[in-house]
């Protein structure tokens, strides 16, 4: 019996021996796996950290540059605005002339739009009550100075000079046909004239001329109003 008592001990106390290994083994690879663990942990958090990071910075450059964009978008339509304003506030100073300046300006641009002298003038209704004749009149005079021949100062001295001054005008008239008239239409215009010659219009009309003006001067007018 001693000896089957011994035999069991020693199977007990290998396998107790054999358990403690395994244990030890065990808690090795636990402990191993563990660390990894968290060292895979930690490796994937800095990852989603980085990625975070990286599409954070992505997102803010994308805002950046949106709201750069957007500036630049409302100083752009802020300066059209105040250009807009500075072309509508010319022609209203235009349209506002002084009556003697107007009809002076208005007779300039009817001699320089004639090429025949025999045109028709439409204007606003208010501009043809207003000074249509005395454009009309101003510019037929103007047309037949530079048809007709001047008589010697010292002929258009007395009375008789002066009649006889007004015949060579007149018949000059009659003979060559010159003589601008006012148009019994009128257009829907702020001011100015539309210059009509047969099938042909001439469009002088005040906010056409500015609008004209305004492709070709923007630019000075731009950085004469936004010097840095």
């Amino acid at each position: 019996m001693e000896g089957i008592e011994k035999i069991t001990a020693k199977i007990a106390q290998d396998a107790q021996a054999e358990i403690d290994k395994l244990m030890a083994e065990t808690g090795e690879k636990a402990q191993a796996i563990q660390v990894n663990a968290a060292a895979q942990a930690q490796q994937e958090a800095n990852e989603i950290v980085e990625k975070g990071r990286m599409a954070a910075s992505e997102r803010l450059e994308r805002l950046s540059s949106a709201a750069q964009m957007e500036r630049r978008k409302l100083e752009l339509a802020a300066k059209q605005e105040v250009l807009g304003e500075a072309f509508d506030l010319a022609l209203k100073k235009l349209c506002s002339l002084p009556e003697k300046e107007y009809i002076a300006l208005l007779t300039k641009l009817a001699l320089k739009a004639s090429s025949s002298g025999k045109e028709l003038l439409i204007f606003s209704k208010k501009d043809r009550e207003k000074v249509g004749k005395a454009v009309v009149a101003v510019a037929n005079e103007a047309l037949l100075k530079e048809r007709a021949p001047n008589l010697p100062p010292e002929v258009t001295k007395s009375r008789m000079g002066t009649l006889m001054d007004k015949l060579v005008h007149n018949t000059t008239a009659i003979v060559t046909g010159v003589g601008l008239t006012v148009s019994d239409e009128t257009r829907d215009i702020q001011g100015g004239f539309i210059m009509v010659d047969g099938d042909v219009e001439i469009n002088c009309a005040f906010e056409t001329l500015i609008r004209l003006q305004r492709e070709q001067m923007e630019k000075k007018v731009a950085a004469a109003l936004f010097k840095s």
